[in-house]
């Protein structure tokens, strides 16, 4: 998958960095980059909803990533206005 907003050449370079790193490094750079995703998520949810509590910011961050019937089975009650 090739990034939209970047030049073919840094593309192209950012790709090849990756096919040199160790598995272990590329596994540790997925981690970081898949947390870092949750952070901005739940840090979005919290503006959205800063009066909610970890439980409702629970809820909606599984909506947001696995969807509504993902989150409906893990907590029962999903709020209407969850995306």
């Amino acid at each position: 998958m090739s990034m939209v907003d970047t030049s073919p050449q840094a593309d192209a370079r950012y790709h090849e960095l990756l096919r040199r790193m160790p598995p272990e490094k590329r596994l540790e750079a997925a981690i970081r980059l898949s947390q870092a995703v949750r952070e901005l998520a739940v840090a979005s949810i919290r503006a959205r909803h800063p009066g909610a509590d970890d439980q409702e910011l629970r809820v909606r961050l599984t909506v947001r990533l696995y969807g509504r019937d993902c989150a409906r089975r893990l907590f029962g009650h999903v709020p209407a206005d969850a995306t």
